[in-house]
């Protein structure tokens, strides 16, 4: 079995070969054009078995991933942390392409559980369409703490809070205040009136879109309590694929949610896991919360760690665990509901 360790760029693509030790066996570099990805594969082909390793920078492996895939190709995906262990333990000193391609083939040997790569679905476009949607808020919320500004310079008497610039009847108000208001800052000010109504239109219209395809995409995600649209499709944006996770442990290692153990002689400990995917995390974290306020199971279960000597803190961090097995298995359940509803159909 011959490795091919991929080391990704805008303008080109290096690729190295190793066998089963590591052992280096030829490279080339190639075009980051479809042209390019066939010479590659060509170049390939000389070694009967093969598999593909790749840098998992997402922008720049994405085509090359996914014409491999199409062409029938495996395909593991290695993140950068463990490429950059590797070429630090290498005998060859320095960074180059051939020698990052050389260590994402040597990290692809020494993890046996690299998630595969498959080709992209709809979740990728709920992932580009939560993307766009933050994008917009974030853009939105700077234009409130300008107009904001604008409006103390204008009138300092009058009061607003950033969130009430949201409603469309704060803004008619605001809009008729400037009306007859002259001066640069007045003019600059109508402009954000208008710019702001029109990022909250985008905004509901992103929401409901999003909504939508959660319905279709994930019902029983939806029915967890605490779980709306956005947080389901943040969930199912950052997940990718649910199927390159072994198991309820894998996913919580990767969300963040597992503790990290931390032995000293017979001792054992856990330790507070501050890596994983941050955005799965506060995903989680905002379902916890939530199905804290709405009482039932959750708060009863962060009563009983509470009674066991838990702090709050720490009886949180417990119930995200327990939501994120959930939301594994609901994910799960999702994605096997959408394999079978063809089937189904068709018969």
């Amino acid at each position: 079995m011959v490795t091919f360790g991929g080391d990704s760029h805008k303008r080109s693509h290096t690729l190295v070969a190793v066998d089963e030790n590591g052992r280096q066996l030829a490279a080339c570099t190639v075009a980051a054009t479809s042209s390019g990805h066939m010479e590659a594969l060509g170049w390939a082909r000389q070694w009967p078995e093969r598999r593909w390793a790749l840098e998992n920078c997402r922008h720049l492996s994405r085509v090359l991933e996914r014409e491999l895939l199409s062409a029938g190709e495996a395909v593991v995906q290695v993140s950068p942390k463990l490429m950059g262990s590797a070429r630090r333990t290498g005998r060859e000193q320095g960074k180059s392409d051939p020698i990052d391609a050389l260590a994402v083939a040597r990290a692809a040997l020494r993890e046996p559980h690299l998630p595969v790569a498959q080709l992209e679905g709809k979740s990728r476009e709920v992932k580009l369409l939560v993307d766009h949607r933050e994008d917009l808020v974030g853009e939105r919320t700077r234009i409130q703490n300008r107009l904001l500004w604008h409006l103390h310079e204008l009138e300092p008497g009058y009061q607003v809070v950033a969130s009430g610039l949201l409603r469309t009847v704060i803004l008619c108000e605001v809009r008729m205040r400037l009306e007859n208001r002259t001066g640069v800052v007045a003019e600059i000010a109508r402009e954000l009136v208008e710019r702001l109504s029109e990022l909250t239109r985008s905004v509901k219209r992103l929401q409901r879109r999003i909504e939508a395809l959660m319905e279709e995409l994930a019902p029983a995600l939806l029915r967890l309590p605490g779980c709306a649209g956005l947080s389901a499709a943040k969930l199912v944006a950052e997940t990718a694929d649910v199927r390159r996770f072994r198991s309820s442990a894998a996913f919580a290692m990767h969300n963040g949610t597992a503790p990290i153990p931390v032995w000293s002689g017979n001792h054992e400990r856990h330790r507070l896991n501050r890596g994983g995917n941050r955005q799965l995390n506060v995903a989680l974290h905002r379902i916890a919360i939530t199905q804290m306020r709405l009482g039932g199971p959750a708060s009863a279960y962060i009563a009983r760690r509470l009674a066991m000597g838990n702090t709050k803190t720490e009886a949180i961090r417990a119930l995200r665990r327990q939501i994120s097995d959930e939301v594994y298995r609901r994910l799960r359940q999702d994605d096997s509901e959408r394999s079978t509803a063809p089937i189904a159909a068709a018969a």
